[in-house]
């Protein structure tokens, strides 16, 4: 009971960190964000690519979609340009995987005080900065913990006949993950976890990927809430959303042996495994939709307009 304890305030402690870096990052950038997603749409290569940029400073495709869909409700985009930036948020959030794989145990506490002293600045630039780094160490901080704790959750009895459910069940881990994303918000802090269980040899390659494929889904929780009173072009930019990334997960769950088996080759520690095999769902799933944007905006717009006529 100790351990689920710990294990749900270093859930916490994760979540606040991604808030800190999320939120002094937007506060350096935020108005210049905004005017690129603004004005630099008018191609779904350029959306994409700006997705990817934007995600990667904001880290986090949730706050890209949020933003994404403001605009779209203030008409500043259409929502069949917004689909290019989701194909590229999609993408700029595995950075955020890959960023967290990094060994940098020792330099936590550093980077922690680095940062209070900046927070402590009266300065704008300077106190975000800060605070930008002090989320930053409590991420790694709370990945050690993650990585701690998972070999000790597993001896939990109803943690351990979970496990084996999933392992022995991948479509069940799929929804685990888009469960357990869409209840935390956060589809990098669902990698995070996998990323600490299968370090620590609590959990298969192929369950942790079926549960991050399960977490795309989930993100889209954010971008539909955020849809709610937005208007009609709020909702299918939400919508979207969610069809491009159950898609992606349709096509690719029969592929996550061939996924795990690129992974293995791609790296000797599991965990940083799974960030790669993140990276090329994402990679692929984007660009393989790009070339259809049109044709599927159209067809979003087929199904969920009419239903909105109707109702």
């Amino acid at each position: 009971m100790i351990q689920l304890i710990l294990f749900i305030l270093t859930l916490g402690l994760f979540l606040f960190g991604m808030f800190l870096v999320r939120t002094g990052l937007f506060n350096l950038s935020a108005d210049r964000l905004k005017n690129w997603l603004a004005v630099l749409t008018d191609s779904p290569w350029k959306g994409l690519l700006l997705g990817i940029v934007v995600t990667a400073i904001l880290q986090s495709s949730s706050a890209v979609s949020i933003i994404v869909i403001g605009l779209v409700a203030g008409q500043m985009l259409t929502f069949s340009q917004a689909i290019g930036i989701i194909l590229g948020a999609n993408i700029g959030t595995t950075i955020t995987a890959e960023i967290i794989t990094l060994e940098i145990n020792a330099l936590i506490i550093p980077i922690a005080i680095i940062g209070g002293i900046l927070f402590l600045i009266n300065r704008k630039a300077i106190r975000n900065s800060g605070m930008a780094l002090l989320g930053l160490s409590a991420v790694f901080g709370a990945m050690w913990g993650f990585k701690t704790l998972a070999a000790p959750l597993r001896e939990m009895e109803k943690v351990h006949e979970l496990f084996l459910s999933l392992d022995s069940n991948l479509f069940l881990a799929v929804i685990f993950g888009a469960v357990m994303t869409a209840i935390i918000q956060s589809s990098t802090a669902t990698t995070g976890i996998m990323m600490g269980f299968i370090a620590a040899g609590s959990l298969q390659l192929d369950t942790a990927v079926a549960v991050v494929l399960g977490a795309n889904i989930g993100t889209c929780v954010d971008a539909w809430l955020a849809s709610i009173g937005g208007g009609r072009e709020a909702r299918l930019t939400a919508w979207s959303h969610f069809w491009l990334n159950v898609l992606g997960v349709i096509v690719f769950f029969p592929l996550i042996g061939v996924l795990s088996e690129i992974g293995t080759h791609l790296a000797d520690r599991p965990d940083i495994q799974l960030a790669h095999i993140s990276v090329i769902f994402n990679v692929l799933s984007s660009l393989i939709a790009l070339p259809f944007v049109n044709q599927f905006s159209k067809l979003i717009l087929k199904i969920h307009d009419r239903k909105n006529t109707q109702t």
